[in-house]
């Protein structure tokens, strides 16, 4: 019997445990067998339809699908008024930088393009035998009921999934299946079905993100964004404050910009679905959801929110602490309200619910996350001094029991699950980025399989929410940025957990099956005895382009672990920066890289015969001697800060590899951390965007 610390999200999509993914040597579905399911056998395909498909959502979605549908020879249909707007060609330029030039005209021989008047279906569609309808059509529920009448009536069967909406699918008579912006980037869809469908595990095998949700207004997302939306608007109407300077502080204790967001998205788009979703909202809940007269007034005449060209006035609108105060509590406030609501009727499980945030709403640190770590009694408190700035809130019922019982599981483990049979365990990660959240739970993780007396694991993505793994979150490195003590702990705290993967376990396996793996990700997963990943993975060690010092031991780990001959291809990824695939790192970084099924069945072979299926690269415990390292100036580069940075990394190799393991740890800390305190990390990507977002 499989034990887990908490449900999978791929169980929620009806795909089983990770541990079965191992344990099979594949993965729960084939796409070609679902293709066949969903539009018939290969010598009688069906078609999709994506109406509205000149909008801004339409537009992504023909994108979307064209190109990842192409193998399978499904034709796209693009339906929509005509005269409406060119979506699609705008896409195209996209297409070109993802696919090359033949690659995006590959895909648009694919997608049909077909004007229709909204009363009646063309005879040329028909032609096309369609099978699934994505309804991308403006919010107005007549027009969309009629919009499926239509289609059930002509062709009976068609299965139809509305993209558009926040209505919820009780209201339309459909499912739904709710993207996130942008449409032709983002993965992440919000299901509503009663039981997991071969539509939504077709979207997973495709490397898109289902995730279920219940049939609420709005669903989780909007709730999310245009509840943040609303709250920076009462913000404005109470302290007068400029939409962009919100923005700005909006940005530093949330993350996204959600006036900004609006205007790129297309605010006469946005400000309409936002005023919608908010205005059932209120129906359905109460005043904590009312549209500000603000919105009202925009949602009726399309204007951005920002003044044009981006014109700021001089004068620099600063607040004190008390000011900062109000601000986040009319923030947290409402969005703390506003997620008891969710919690109580349990829309989505609460990892899911969590990512949402995080992956489409754009916050820094999902809701959930944020709830956890501040306590519910804090969180209960920062909503009644909400409640006290606007009284109208009152109105609203909301669940403060919901915020009572946060050590549940699902409340701890929202990043970092395991499970095992008795004698194997397997972690699973579903952040793409490492931060202090996902090394506190991991730890957990880890205690929950020793105390099962569990000494075997594997770590790895979660198969779902996490499909590539690119380092640490650089916002963690804030603090660093200003005090090397801050970057110290990081640095010495996370680089320990890491090592509880090889010291803790007799066998520890890192498996990567992503896009790629770099950064504090990578240096996690090398840890483990052995790492493990599908040929085409990328692998990279970024660092020197930020520029900062890896501080989870990229600096001698590894180099511990492989010949001396070996040494100049981990010191060149240093070094260089640049992507290596993991069938051309064999022996030096991953010890073993193939297909995803001969990959997993490697991984779980090791499981139950250990050391005999691969040869173990023990880690060097002593000082491993003299590093050569090429002189900076070999490497090709006219950056003189780049320069300075690789003599900071190979100062830091030097160093690490000429002392004890257990001394390694604090000597690449302490460079990591003065590094991170220096004027030419402040000049880089982390520096700068701590400029721009905490100054």
């Amino acid at each position: 019997m499989v034990k887990s610390m908490r449900q999978s999200t791929l169980e929620t999509i009806g795909l089983g445990k990770v541990i079965d993914v191992f344990r099979n040597g594949k993965l729960p579905v084939n796409t070609k067998e679902l293709v066949e399911k969903v539009f018939g056998p290969e010598d009688n395909r069906g078609a999709m339809v994506i109406s509205g498909s000149n909008g801004i959502v339409g537009a992504g979605k023909v994108m979307q699908f064209a190109s990842r549908l192409l193998p399978f020879n499904i034709p796209i249909i693009a339906l929509d008024l005509p005269g409406s707007s060119d979506g699609i060609s705008r896409q195209y330029a996209g297409l070109i930088r993802a696919f090359g030039k033949n690659g995006a005209n590959g895909i648009m021989k694919n997608v049909i393009r077909i004007s229709y008047d909204g009363k009646s279906i063309p005879e040329a569609v028909h032609r096309y035998n369609p099978k699934l309808l994505l309804e991308a059509i403006p919010e107005i529920l007549d027009l969309k009921k009629n919009h499926y009448r239509l289609f059930k009536e002509t062709f009976p069967g068609i299965h139809i999934w509305s993209v558009t909406s926040g209505f919820p699918s009780s209201q339309l008579g459909v499912s739904i299946a709710h993207p996130a912006f942008p449409h032709e980037i983002n993965k992440l869809f919000e299901i509503v079905e009663d039981q997991p469908s071969v539509y939504t595990q077709l979207l997973w095998s495709l490397g898109l993100i289902p995730v279920t949700v219940k049939d609420n207004w709005s669903f989780v997302l909007d709730v999310f964004f245009c509840g943040l939306m609303l709250a920076s608007l009462r913000y404005h109407n109470k302290s007068n404050m400029p939409f962009w300077k919100i923005d700005k502080y909006i940005r530093q204790i949330v993350g996204p910009n959600p006036f900004r967001a609006h205007d790129a998205i297309g605010a006469k788009g946005a400000n309409f679905l936002t005023w919608s979703c908010l205005h059932h909202l209120n129906k359905r809940y109460g005043e904590l959801f009312k549209p500000t007269t603000d919105l009202v007034e925009r949602k009726d005449s399309g204007q951005n929110w920002y003044p044009p060209d981006h014109f700021r006035p001089i004068v620099n609108w600063r607040l004190n602490e008390e000011e900062k105060k109000e601000l986040q509590a009319i923030i947290f406030g409402a969005l703390f309200q506003m997620t008891s609501i969710m919690l109580k009727e349990k829309r989505s499980d609460l990892p899911s619910m969590n990512a949402i945030g995080e992956l489409c709403a754009q916050f820094t640190k999902g809701l959930l996350a944020v709830i956890r770590n501040t306590g519910g009694k804090d969180v209960i408190k920062t909503i009644k001094t909400f409640q006290k700035l606007y009284p109208e809130s009152l109105n609203t019922k909301w669940y403060p029991g919901e915020f009572k019982n946060m050590k549940a599981p699902e409340w701890q483990q929202l990043y970092v699950n395991a499970e095992h049979d008795g004698s194997a365990g397997i972690i699973t990660i579903s952040r793409e980025s490492y931060n202090s959240d996902v090394d506190a739970e991991l730890n957990k993780a880890i205690d929950w399989l020793k105390k099962s007396k569990i000494d075997r694991v594997i770590l790895s993505g979660d198969f779902h929410l996490s499909t590539q793994m690119v380092g640490a979150d650089t916002s963690e490195f804030f603090p660093a940025i200003t005090n090397k003590e801050d970057g110290v702990k990081i640095a010495t705290s996370w680089s320990m957990t890491a090592r509880r993967l090889y010291n803790e376990f007799e066998i520890s396996v890192g498996f990567v099956n992503g896009k790629r793996c770099m950064g504090g990700m990578l240096e996690l997963m090398m840890h483990c005895h052995y790492l493990i990943a599908t040929e085409e993975t990328i692998f990279a060690m970024p660092e020197v382009t930020l520029p900062v010092v890896p501080g989870m031991e990229g600096c001698h780990w590894a180099l511990r672990k492989v010949k001396s001959s070996d040494r100049k291809h981990l010191i060149k990824m240093l070094l260089e920066g640049n992507q290596v695939p993991a069938k051309d790192s064999k022996g030096w970084l991953v010890d073993y890289a193939g297909t995803l099924d001969s990959s997993l069945k490697i991984a779980w072979k090791i499981m139950q015969n250990g050391y005999s299926v691969l040869p173990l690269r023990k880690v060097n415990e002593k000082p491993i001697g003299k590093i050569e390292i090429n002189p900076v100036e070999n490497f090709s580069t006219s950056d003189e800060s780049i320069s300075a940075t690789r003599r900071a990394i190979s100062d830091c190799i030097k160093e690490s590899t000429n002392v004890k393991l257990s001394e390694a740890i604090f000597v690449q800390a302490n460079h990591s951390a003065e590094f991170m305190i220096s004027k030419l990390c402040r000049k880089g990507r982390v520096g700068s965007e701590y400029d721009k977002i905490m100054q």
